[in-house]
């Protein structure tokens, strides 16, 4: 089967993607959209006409985007705590058009578990938007067609899912393995919705930004780390590479796959700058793509299964 194409390149913004499309009556959640990448995907769908709830830990920060757009609010979440998100899902009443799972946690510097016992980033990244997902599963088939966007990252390229061990209880904690095992998990996720909820009408799609280097997602990253990417000189002046993106950029592809009608009944393909990505080796060469074990449908299912008698459990 051929791969999706659309017009737009890398470089095209989030405003660009969505020119001309009619957003109004439509609702939409974006985790993590008061600041960054999350933010501008707010803004675009917000200027398309779509009523946009902002699901944050602190809706104080989504202040400027609340007095831009009057249909925009923000009610309180935490993703690593899924009594936050049990509250969340049962407090919601309409029809949900659009889930954008943006919220993340990267590359904490030790390790953490969540009440659940899982590796933070796995439990932020992966875990509290399955139950989000799932909680809010009766609004995004209530009108029978409805999409869900996994944000997830170019470090799935970097490491699968270690079924042995996700939770680092054997193994020795490495922050950026760690968070590559949680992107490959969110497209992973994105894989199983399609799979599973595919009959309720629910597509799933996930996507990778591209190279944002200003956003609070770094803000664990060392200067060392910051270095080595070419985004702070040797004097520790913060630079940006040619490879890098602004927000309104990397929030292109997020914004397509939630609203476009070019991707219309798209459902378990991963994308990157606005184009759908091919299955590659994972490794440490590939630059793009789709690791191999980030799509593979046994993976999928294995990781669901392990996580939906948690995530079931919490939302009772």
């Amino acid at each position: 089967m051929s791969l999706i194409t659309t017009p737009f390149g890398p470089r095209a913004t989030a405003t660009e993607v969505i020119a001309g499309v009619d957003l109004t009556g439509r609702r939409a959640i974006v985790t993590g959209g008061a600041s960054g990448l999350g933010a501008e995907t707010v803004r675009a769908l917000a200027a398309a006409g779509a009523r946009v709830t902002i699901a944050t830990r602190d809706p104080g920060m989504a202040k400027e985007i609340l007095e831009e757009f009057p249909q925009v609010d923000a009610l309180p979440i935490d993703l690593a705590d899924l009594a936050s998100v049990r509250a969340f899902c049962r407090a919601w009443e309409d029809p949900l058009d659009m889930l954008v799972a943006n919220a993340g946690i990267m590359m904490l510097p030790t390790l953490e578990r969540s009440d659940q016992g899982w590796e933070m980033q796995l439990a932020t990244n992966y875990l509290g938007h399955f139950a989000l997902a799932l909680g809010l599963r009766p609004a995004l088939s209530a009108k029978g067609r409805s999409r869900v966007v996994v944000v997830s990252s170019g470090a799935q390229l970097r490491a699968g899912v270690d079924f042995d061990d996700p939770q680092f209880e054997s193994r020795p904690y490495d922050p950026f393995l760690a968070y590559a095992q949680s992107k490959t998990a969110d497209v992973l996720l994105a894989v199983g919705i399609a799979r599973h909820w595919g009959d309720a009408g629910i597509a799933a799609t996930s996507c990778a930004p591209g190279a944002i280097p200003y956003t609070n997602l770094g803000r664990h990253i060392s200067p060392e780390v910051l270095k080595a990417i070419g985004v702070m000189d040797a004097d520790g002046n913060l630079i940006i590479p040619d490879y890098a993106k602004t927000p309104e950029q990397g929030a292109a592809t997020i914004v397509l796959l939630a609203a476009s009608p070019l991707l219309d009944g798209v459902t378990g393909g991963y994308f990157e700058d606005n184009q759908e990505q091919s299955v590659v080796q994972g490794g440490p060469e590939p630059a793009t793509g789709v690791a191999e074990w980030s799509a593979d449908p046994e993976a999928a299912d294995r990781l669901w299964d392990l996580a939906l008698p948690v995530v079931e459990s919490a939302l009772r």
